[in-house]
Formats: C-alpha cells, sequence, structure tokens
C-alpha cells in the first residue's frame, strides 16, 4: 500500500503500527464526512478552473459510491491505508485514475481530516442535545406522575427541609437542559472552515475559494488567519467534551441519588426489575448496576477530557502529529455520553417513588417556622432561630 506522503523509501512495519495506531479505526466514522468534505473541495477546484468538468464528475459519482459502499459495510479503513484520507484518496485513484490523484490539489490531510472532524461533531452535539432533551422529558414525566410525593430535602446527608419528587426531578431537569444548551454553545468554534489552510500555511500560487467550499459545508466562517487553524486544533474538541462531562456529572449525582434511594434503608423508589440486574451468589438481590455505571463513567468522561487537554497543551505553533491523538478520547467520550443519554429515559420511565416508605423528620419544618416568627412577631432572624432551636431541644 502506498501512502500519500510515500516516495519510495522503506519504511518499518513497527513504524506504521505505532504510527497508526488506532487511527485507521477511528477514521472510519469520519469516512461520510470526508467525502462530504472532498466534493465540496472538488467542486471549489472546478469553479476557478483548476478541474475539468469530466474529472468534476467523475470524482463526485466516485465519492458517493465510495461512501455508499462504506455506509453498506464493503470495506474499511485499514492499518496499511494508515488513515481513512489515504483510503479515500486511494480509493478514488482505483476508480478514475488520473481525476483521483488531483483531488488532493490546493489541501493537506491536517485540513482535510479537521474539516471531517467538526462536520462529524456538529452533528454529534446534535444528537447529544437531542439525547439530554430527551432525558429531560423523562424527568419532567416523573414529576408530573408523582411530583406531589414529599421527599426530604438533605443537607450533608441529613434531612434538612421539605422538597417533593417535582422539586427534585425538575431540578435535575433544569441543570440538564442548560447542559444540553451548553453542548450548542460549542457550534461557535466548530463552525469555523478550515479547508483551504492546508498543512497551516496555505497554498500560495493558488486561486483557492475558501468562501465556496464554507458555504458549501455550511460552516458559519472561514477560519482566518490560516496559522491558526492548527493552534486551534483540540479547543473545539476539549469543549465538546467539557460540556460532555458536566452533562455526565449531573447524570451521575441524578443515579447517585437513584441508588440511594434503592437501599434497603431509605427504600424511597422502586427501579423497574428490566433495568436492574441479579447476584450470582445471591437469591434474594436485584442491583441498580445500569445507574451504578452511570454514575461511575461521569469519571470517564472527566478523563477524556483532561486526556484531550493535556495532548495539545504544551505544543509549539504548527502541525504536530501529537494531535492525531486527540481522536481517541473525543470519540470516547461523546460515546459513553450518547449511549448514557440512549438508555436513561427508559430507565426513567420505569421508576416509581414509594411514599408509604418515606417519613420526614418531625424538625423538617423548623426554617419554616423560624419564618413565620419573623413575619407573625416581627423579631430579627437569629432570634427567631435560636427561639426555634430551643423549642426543637424541649421536644
Amino acid at each position: 500500500m502506498t501512502r500519500l506522503w510515500d516516495k519510495g523509501a522503506p519504511l518499518d512495519a513497527r513504524v506504521l503500527r505505532y504510527t497508526a495506531g488506532e487511527d485507521h479505526a477511528l477514521d472510519d466514522r469520519l469516512v461520510a464526512y470526508d467525502v462530504q468534505g472532498s466534493i465540496a473541495h472538488a467542486e471549489m477546484l472546478h469553479s476557478v478552473g483548476l478541474l475539468s468538468d469530466a474529472d468534476l464528475k467523475a470524482l463526485k459519482g466516485a465519492l458517493e459510491e465510495i461512501a455508499a459502499a462504506h455506509a453498506r459495510g464493503e470495506w474499511t479503513v485499514q492499518l496499511d491505508q494508515e488513515d481513512g484520507q489515504t483510503a479515500l484518496e486511494s480509493l478514488l485513484t482505483q476508480r478514475v485514475g488520473a481525476a483521483g490523484a488531483r483531488i488532493h490539489l490546493g489541501r493537506s490531510r491536517n485540513d482535510q481530516v479537521l474539516t471531517a472532524l467538526r462536520l462529524y461533531l456538529r452533528d454529534a452535539v446534535e444528537r447529544l442535545n437531542a439525547g439530554a432533551l430527551g432525558v429531560v422529558e423523562s424527568l419532567e414525566a416523573l414529576a408530573a406522575r408523582q411530583g406531589e410525593i414529599a421527599l426530604p430535602g438533605y443537607t450533608h446527608l441529613q434531612q434538612a427541609m421539605p422538597s417533593s419528587v417535582e422539586l427534585w426531578a425538575l431540578g435535575f431537569a433544569a441543570e440538564i437542559r442548560d447542559d444540553a444548551e451548553g453542548l450548542r454553545h460549542s457550534h461557535r468554534r466548530i463552525g469555523k472552515s478550515p479547508l483551504g489552510s492546508a498543512a497551516g500555511y496555505g497554498t500560495p500560487g493558488l486561486p483557492l475559494n475558501r468562501e465556496l467550499t464554507r458555504a458549501k459545508l455550511g460552516f458559519a466562517e472561514v477560519q482566518q488567519p490560516v496559522t491558526a487553524v492548527q493552534l486551534s486544533r483540540g479547543k473545539a474538541e476539549a469543549q465538546v467534551l467539557f460540556e460532555v462531562t458536566l452533562l455526565m456529572q449531573d447524570v451521575g449525582r441524578l443515579a447517585a441519588d437513584l441508588i440511594l434511594f434503592y437501599t434497603q434503608e431509605f427504600a424511597y423508589v422502586e427501579l423497574p426489575e428490566e433495568f436492574t440486574t441479579g447476584s450470582s451468589i445471591m437469591p434474594q438481590k436485584r442491583n441498580p448496576d445500569v445507574f451504578e455505571l452511570i454514575r461511575g463513567r461521569s469519571a470517564t468522561a472527566l478523563a477524556c477530557l483532561v486526556e484531550a487537554l493535556s495532548v495539545y497543551s504544551r505544543l509549539p505553533s504548527g502541525y504536530h502529529r501529537d494531535l492525531q491523538l486527540i481522536k481517541s478520547p473525543l470519540f470516547r467520550g461523546i460515546d459513553l455520553c450518547q449511549q448514557t443519554l440512549d438508555i436513561l429515559p427508559a430507565a426513567l420511565a420505569g421508576v416509581r417513588f414509594r411514599p408509604e416508605k418515606i417519613r420526614l423528620d418531625r424538625s423538617i419544618h423548623a426554617a419554616e417556622r423560624a419564618y413565620q416568627l419573623v413575619v407573625s412577631e416581627g423579631i430579627p432572624f437569629r432570634e427567631a432561630y435560636l427561639q426555634i432551636a430551643r423549642d426543637l431541644a424541649k421536644e
């Protein structure tokens, strides 16, 4: 297999295995987006007179066929191809000959893969946003179903003030809705078109039209100057992972509450049997594994963010192969979040609070009683606070 950079010198197979790593497999999810970017690039080359009508037609047809075959599972990116960009150009050249060899004019693998990655992130963020809003809807449905049930509100895991299922569920719903909005804010960085920046210093001597490819691909703006493109690598990715981390921490805390409420000591909730598992040794056990793994995966989300930030944090300007390593934590973080958002609404639909098991401590209205004294007698709050404390000590 000939790599795009291959000039005929031998390459130790260990170098390919080490440098490509898992990158070729990770690139499989970018193939459709790489094809989208490649078609826009070819159309731009044609518009500025650098690609003939016949070559454009051949390239577009071949690219669409290659993408369709990949979607059907007929080919995947292989290690000997090194990455998705090499695989795509090699398949193009096999199908349309010299026309396939012309498509790389005016671009590098650097701006090519970053274009595909940002197109992918644009869709991924919208899927995550929709998934988060699905969880919000499930929490709102729970509030509508059992919202009137009284719950103790806790501080320091001690009963503190009266609450309800509605307040509990809608509090989480509000924060997860906020997380969904945070995800959409990441479009500001994702929406900058890197195509045409090539290896980071533009394409001297070529009359490229970067605005045309921006418009065709639906980016909000062309990223300028070209030297900013490689400096921006990892930032949109880290922003998405940051928002994923906040979202996963919120659903992790939701899961932590339900795990606590499910214990025999609390027994506030029943969990749907189809979303719990059993013990291999104790016949009586049903375990809240789904919620425990949701809680645990909030740690994985944070690890993905830290890994991505660490890859590029101390790099000098320009492109460096280290940047390839951001894909793994990025995809892992997005995937675990999406899987969590996919399963959580169905699990929440079967949650049932058990009012007969919920007991509020008699002192839980203490703050309210102090407020009533302030309102009825006009005394300072601190005096009312101490009076209620003395009254409770006598009870």
